[in-house]
This record gives structure tokens, C-alpha cells and sequence, in this order.
């Protein structure tokens, strides 16, 4: 206090009966804390001492004496008769008491003491009520002696942890509330309390609280499969406390395996669903649920989707995958391959100097599934399982001849006795040969057969399924590119290495090829394609299910034969063992008579898959 004298200690003769003390128990008021937004009011009510009354017949000695026993026992301000009110009493009352003044700093000094414990226990256990003890305490000091710096480090001490009670308190509401975003909320109360008071006990646990909400948030999220707000809630979480180590790391980890068992789940009922002929819309909308839930790139995802595009464009087969089809007799049908869906420019450009109109306009061409294309022309030995088992008579077996190859002439001629069992030349051709001498009507019976004997369904190629095949992804003008000379071993053309068995060579050949034979060549001779089929390019031309149009105008561009019913010009595509190099290109096609029979003519089939 003010003008207060040096320290003394009562004597024992100060020592005397209590005076007069009169006046209520004060009535001290909690402070008044309010907290909106990021600011906050405190009214702290003033303490008023109890009225002890001094006068001339008081007993000071008395006086005294009672404040000291007060003092000592740690009754400092409740009532009249405590410390605080006497001292206040004896000094106002007479200001150079010296030994009132000394009695009253004390008590200072004991109230600022205690103010220490209040606070210390309120830190320690917040539900203690010890803050509201170091508030009354406070203000008692603070009414005892308002310029005291120790007075005043209290005030601040006692504003701060109520600021920062409030704070916790503001907190805990808005942690109940759900209210958890950052930069506001609960968090934002917590942070600011701990800037306030870095140790304190309450506002650690509720940030370690906002940071379990924030992960039982990501929890109930992943539990409904919804990973990326789980995602988010967990980054939250993360910057809570700046780290991704315990209990985020952790539930990250079992959201992530929980996301694993439901991709899986997912995955194998979809699998199951694509074993279903009418489980493949199932299984795509299991697939959309995978892609929804998983990471980018996710290889279980992937991988599904693969499954269900090959069912989608393949059915049971994958592109490339050769097979064969079991016969009623336990036998096998022809090899087969499957084809690749995708799209092609099918037909001649204007840039081709060796183009016909027929092979234009070049127009694009799109296959939204895979077929299936036998690996080689079908056979004389597979051709003659067909005839054995349906009885059938070919075209040239009911006519009696068809057209050969004349060693003698060098050209074609018709001969008597020529059928399906014949080669090139008339003679009788070898099984592994390809079938020639058959009309397309015989080629459609024999995949009608096919049909019958497998219970799938064997057709001729459409004239675009032909050239699609033919060209295995490639666009250029022949079809292994734009150079004027094929690879060696390619298939069987006319080359200009190529001799007759009489010693005859070509007139219009590619120049420097040789393939080493003069007529057709057992069929899969020579290297397949990039498709793995073999002898589209030469051997033998082939018929296909299109009837003959003039042009491509009005063709259609999903592949399918461009088909007129009782037409009779057919069509037939692929360079041949006697083919001019222009028509070995990849856009010529031909208009043939569908009765026509010749050693330069045969076929192949599709299915589809």
C-alpha cells in the first residue's frame, strides 16, 4: 500500500481483547465472462471489505491482536473478523499505525500466496473450482492494495486463466456441436487457449478430442464408402496436431485395408456376375462402385475393368486367344483366333495409283466386339469331313469340271473330273491344302455344317471383317505397308523368283520375291500376322458374305455384310497364288459369279464369340 512504513511484528503487550466489529459478510461476485468470436468481455466485480468500526474508544491493541490471530489461522477477507477487513480497518483509521500498515502488507502478501495455490490447483484440476477462489482472491488483493506489481501479475494471471477457461469451455460446446472445421470451431478455441497457457491440461485434451472426432468422422465415412471424405476428414486430422504418426497413421491404415476388403468384395461379386450370361450390367455397375472408392491406378481396379471389357468385347475369350470348337463325332472344327474389336479406314485412298472405284470411297469402319476367324483357309480335309457327314455334292462335284491351272498353256482352263478333292493343277490336292473348287454357296453350307455341329454360330467374314483382319492394324497400301516388295516369307505371291514346274515365270510379279512355290502351298505355311492369322494376303483369294456393289457409298460402318438377298455377284477378297502385285493389295476386291468354281478360290469362316 501506499506510504505504508517498514516491516514490524507485534508485540505481546499489543496483544488485547478483540474490538467492536460490525458490518455484513461481503458478498464477492464471480467474474462475468462472455466469448464471441475471437474476442472476449470479463467483468471482474470489485471486492468490498466487511465495515469494521474504528473509533476514538476502540481498542487498537485488541484490534491488532485479533487481525494477527486471523492472519495466522488463514481467515484473510470472508468476514469482519478476518485479517484483510481489521488491518483495512486500523489503517484507514489511523495511517501511521505503523504496526496495522505492517499486518496489512502481510496479509497482501498471504492472499497473493494463496491466489498462487488457487491457480496452481485450478491448472492442475480445472473442475476443481479453485479458478473462482484465485478470482475472489484477486480481487481481494487487488482492493487491498491496487498498485502492488504482484497485485497487478496477479490480475493479469487470474484474467488469463479465465480467458482461457472460457476458451475451453467455448470449445467443449463446439466439439458437442460437430462444429470441427478448421481455422474456427472447437479447434480454434483449444489452439487459442493453449497459446494463452501452452500447459494446459483441458485445452490439450480437447484438441487430442477434435482430432478423435475428426477421425471417427473419417471412420463413419469410409463405413459408408465414402474414402475421399474420409480422406479429407483425416487430413484434418493430420494438421490438428502436424503430424501423421498414432492415431491418425492408424486409422488411415485400417481405412485403408477397409477399403481393400471392399474393392475386393466388390470385385469377386462382379466376377461372379460376368459367369451369368445376364450379369454383365451388374457387373459394370459393381465396377463404376470400384473406380468410385479406389485410389487412381489402383491395380485390383484395373484389372477388373480388363475382365469386363474382354467379356464386354470378347465373352469368354481374350484377343489373340486361339481355340476350337468340339464336333458332334468328338472330333475338333477348324482353329480359330479371336480378332480384336476396334476400328479400321477400310477400302483404297485417292493417293492409290492402282485404286478401282469399286475399292473407294475409303471410309471408316468400327467392330464395337471381337469375332473369331479360323487361323487358315479351311482345308480339303476339313472340307471333307463335311461332305462325308452331311452327304453333300459340291457345286463342281454336281457340274463335273472346273477351271485349273494349264502347266502346258500357262493359262486356266475348265477340265472334267475337277472337284473339292482337287488341286490347283486337277490333281488330287493334299488334306493340309486349302479347299479350292468351291462356289460360295458351298463355303456358306459348309458353315452352316460348322453351326450345326458345334451349336455356335460359323459364317462367312463380311468383305469388312476380311479386310480388317487382313491388315492387322496396318493402313498401308499392301498388307504389310507401302513397300513394293514383301517381306521374305510372308505368304505365298507371284514373285519374280518364283518357276513353274515346266519353267515358267511370271509376267507381272514382285520383283526379287520369291516364296518357293508355283501354285497353292499347304495352308499356315508362311508367318501369320500381327493378328496370328496366317495366308489372308495370297495363297488363295476368298470368298465373303457380301454381295458386289459398285462402290463403298451407302456401305455400312459397323462391319456387317452388305448382303441382298437373290443377289448372284459376289464378292471375293485377298491376293492369290496368281495374282498380279495390284491385286494383292490390301483395298482389291473382285465381282465374281457365286457359282463360279476355280483353282484360285477358296474361304475361310468366323464366329462369333
Amino acid at each position: 500500500m501506499a506510504g505504508c512504513g517498514g516491516p514490524a511484528s507485534p508485540d505481546a503487550a499489543d496483544i488485547a481483547p478483540a474490538g467492536q466489529v460490525e458490518g455484513p459478510a461481503p458478498d464477492i461476485a464471480l467474474p462475468k465472462v462472455t466469448v464471441s468470436g475471437d474476442e472476449s468481455a470479463q467483468v471482474v466485480e470489485a471486492w468490498v471489505a466487511p465495515e469494521v468500526a474504528v473509533d476514538a474508544g476502540t481498542d487498537r491493541r485488541a484490534l491488532r491482536r485479533q487481525a494477527e490471530a486471523a492472519l495466522r489461522e488463514g481467515r484473510l477477507y470472508e468476514d469482519a473478523g478476518s485479517a484483510a477487513p481489521l488491518y483495512l480497518a486500523l489503517v484507514r483509521s489511523d495511517p501511521d499505525d505503523r504496526l496495522a500498515r505492517d499486518g496489512l502488507r502481510r496479509t497482501t502478501r498471504a492472499v497473493l500466496a494463496a491466489a498462487d495455490r488457487a491457480l496452481a490447483e485450478a491448472a492442475a484440476d480445472p473442475q476443481s473450482g479453485a479458478l473462482d477462489r484465485a478470482v475472489r482472491l484477486a480481487a481481494v488483493a487487488r482492493g487491498l492494495d491496487a498498485d502492488d506489481a504482484k497485485v497487478r501479475a496477479l490480475q493479469q494471471r487470474v484474467e488469463t486463466a479465465q480467458r482461457v477457461a472460457t476458451l475451453v469451455r467455448a470449445g467443449r460446446e463446439d466439439l458437442r456441436a460437430g462444429l470441427l472445421e478448421p481455422g474456427s470451431g472447437a479447434l480454434a478455441y483449444f489452439r487459442e487457449a493453449l497459446a494463452l497457457a501452452p500447459g494446459n491440461r483441458d485445452a490439450r485434451q480437447g484438441v487430442a478430442a477434435v482430432e478423435s472426432a475428426l477421425i471417427d468422422r473419417a471412420m463413419a465415412s469410409a463405413g459408408a464408402l465414402e474414402f475421399e471424405a474420409a480422406e479429407r476428414w483425416l487430413d484434418q486430422a493430420v494438421a490438428v496436431r502436424g503430424d501423421g504418426a498414432g492415431a491418425v497413421a492408424d486409422a488411415r491404415a485400417r481405412i485403408e485395408a477397409q477399403r481393400a476388403r471392399n474393392i475386393a468384395g466388390l470385385r469377386d461379386a462382379a466376377l461372379r456376375d460376368l459367369l451369368r450370361p445376364d450379369g454383365l450390367r451388374s457387373a459394370r455397375m459393381r465396377l463404376a462402385e470400384v473406380l468410385r472408392i479406389a485410389r487412381p491406378g489402383d491395380p485390383v481396379a484395373a484389372n477388373l475393368r480388363e475382365r469386363i471389357d474382354l467379356v464386354t468385347y470378347y465373352g469368354p475369350f481374350r484377343p489373340g486367344q486361339v481355340f476350337t470348337d468340339a464336333l458332334a463325332d468328338g472330333s475338333r472344327g477348324p482353329q480359330m483366333v479371336v480378332v480384336p474389336h476396334g476400328g479400321f479406314r477400310m477400302g483404297a485412298e485417292d493417293t492409290d495409283p492402282l485404286a478401282s472405284d469399286a475399292e473407294k470411297p475409303a471410309h471408316y469402319v468400327r467392330f464395337n466386339r471381337g469375332f473369331a476367324m479360323s487361323l487358315t483357309e479351311v482345308t480339303v480335309a476339313e472340307f471333307g469331313r463335311f461332305v462325308a457327314s452331311a452327304g453333300a455334292r459340291p457345286r463342281a462335284t454336281r457340274r463335273g469340271n472346273s477351271l485349273v491351272y494349264d502347266e502346258r498353256s500357262g493359262n486356266f482352263v475348265r477340265r472334267s473330273g475337277v472337284d473339292w478333292r482337287s488341286g490347283y493343277d486337277g490333281r488330287p490336292a493334299d488334306p493340309g491344302d486349302p479347299v479350292l473348287h468351291v462356289s460360295v454357296r458351298d463355303a456358306e453350307a459348309y458353315a452352316a455344317w460348322l453351326s450345326e455341329q458345334t451349336g455356335r454360330h460359323y459364317r462367312l467374314p463380311s468383305e469388312a471383317e476380311f479386310e480388317y483382319a487382313l491388315r492387322a492394324g496396318n493402313p498401308g497400301r499392301y498388307p504389310w505397308g507401302d513397300a513394293g516388295v514383301p517381306p521374305p516369307d510372308t505368304g505365298n505371291f507371284t514373285g519374280g523368283n518364283d518357276v513353274s514346274p515346266g519353267g515358267r515365270t511370271w509376267n507381272n510379279a514382285f520383283v526379287g520375291y520369291g516364296d518357293g512355290y508355283w501354285g497353292v502351298a499347304p495352308a499356315g505355311r508362311f508367318k501369320p500376322n500381327a493378328w496370328g492369322l496366317h495366308d489372308l494376303a495370297g495363297n488363295v483369294s476368298e470368298w465373303v458374305a457380301d454381295c458386289w456393289h459398285a462402290s463403298y457409298q451407302r456401305a455400312p460402318a459397323d462391319g456387317a455384310a452388305w448382303f441382298n438377298p437373290g443377289c448372284r455377284a459376289r464378292v471375293v477378297r485377298g491376293g492369290s497364288w496368281a495374282g498380279s502385285p495390284a491385286q494383292t493389295r490390301a483395298a482389291w476386291r473382285s465381282r465374281v459369279d457365286s457359282d463360279v468354281t476355280s483353282a484360285r478360290i477358296g474361304f475361310r469362316v468366323v464366329r462369333g464369340i
